[in-house]
């Protein structure tokens, strides 16, 4: 079987020799994995957090020092532009962003900064993301000499610089570490020394699959909204106004469902190449979505992440890729959004005026 490519990670190790042994330790125990390649954006100044407030999907303006959570920048359209992980450390917010976003993201902060008083700074350069994933995070962080927080987006800050911060995903427990780059090397090994594995990517990249966690580029396109793949809730405030896209933001929730959703796709592959990120999903030879991520699970073997249209049923047969990359694949019921049975307000407040 063909492994998927991972070029968004090309930059780092994708394994440490055995990727499915280095999953099984991240479901069982801990994996360690070197992520550097990811972006840094630092924003410091007393308008910190009610500016980025106005321009980021979540509810910022009070995140307390040693807390953090996810955000997304949106277009006009409430598109998803970009996602990151936000701690508040001290005086500073750190954006942690997908590898290559800095410029983007960080050009069009600074062309919203005006008068606020703010500074920002690229800090890719001198700062190292690495992760630990595994119900044993705790105990590895502790014999590594590293702070434990104690909950999920708690953050603790490093007294060289960085911070590590609990994590709700991938997996049954998981910790994000962003030290000095130069420290970087010495932080796995002490890892390694506390019991967790040494792992790549592409164990990872499986364990986020799992978790449900979307991707930014490979689990979204140039139309997704933050409701298609999840991010309402931990990346998307919905009480909370006053940035770029919040218009179809507060509409979907309000009169309905996103016209998309994410599953997880069971494919019957055998040893055949897998489908790659952006393939169609078929349905009797017609599009129904797009492939997301696509990994080698350590359980349940071929799967992939997918958007497909809300109106797919559970139990359609359904095709993965095309040509020599075609799977037949299967919806896994238990990735099915939850579904409350619970009118939209929006559109119970349109029933009740009568219109239809």
């Amino acid at each position: 079987m063909t492994l998927p490519d991972h070029d968004l990670d090309a930059a780092v190790p994708a394994h440490r020799g055995d990727p499915l042994a280095e999953q099984r330790a991240m479901a069982r125990s801990a994996a360690a994995v070197d992520r550097s390649h990811r972006g840094v954006i630092l924003v410091s100044g007393e308008e910190r957090l009610s500016w980025l407030h106005l321009l980021l999907t979540q509810h910022v303006a009070e995140l307390p020092a040693g807390t953090g959570t996810e955000a997304l920048v949106l277009d006009i359209n409430g598109r998803v532009l970009h996602h990151m992980v936000v701690a508040h450390v001290a005086d500073t917010v750190a954006l942690v962003t997908e590898p290559g976003e800095v410029p983007p993201l960080l050009d069009y902060l600074q062309k919203m900064v005006f008068w606020a008083k703010v500074e920002l700074r690229d800090a890719t350069a001198e700062l190292a993301v690495l992760d630990v994933v595994g119900p044993t995070t705790a105990t590895v962080l502790a014999a590594a000499g590293l702070p434990v927080p104690q909950r999920p987006l708690d953050v603790t800050a490093l007294p060289d610089g960085g911070f590590v911060m609990r994590m709700p995903w991938p997996g049954p427990d998981a910790a994000e570490i962003v030290v000095p780059r130069t420290a970087a090397a010495d932080v796995l090994a002490r890892l390694a020394d506390g019991g967790a594995r040494p792992a790549g990517t592409i164990a990872f990249e499986a364990m986020r699959v799992e978790s449900g966690q979307p991707r930014l580029h490979l689990d979204t396109d140039d139309r997704t909204i933050p409701h298609e793949v999840g991010w309402i809730g931990s990346a998307v405030h919905l009480t909370k106004g006053c940035y770029r896209g919040q218009e179809t933001v507060a509409r979907v929730a309000n009169l309905g469902r996103p016209p998309r959703m994410r599953v997880l796709l069971l494919l019957d592959s055998g040893d055949e190449q897998l489908p790659v990120p952006g393939d169609p999903v078929l349905r009797d030879g017609r599009p129904v979505g797009r492939v997301g991520s696509v990994v080698v699970h350590h359980e349940l073997g071929p799967v992939a992440s997918a958007l497909v249209k809300r109106s797919t049923p559970v139990d359609a047969e359904l095709v993965a890729g095309e040509d020599e990359r075609a799977a037949p694949a299967r919806i896994d019921p238990d990735s099915l959004p939850v579904d409350t049975g619970a009118v939209p307000p929006g559109r119970a407040a349109q029933i009740r005026g009568g219109l239809r």
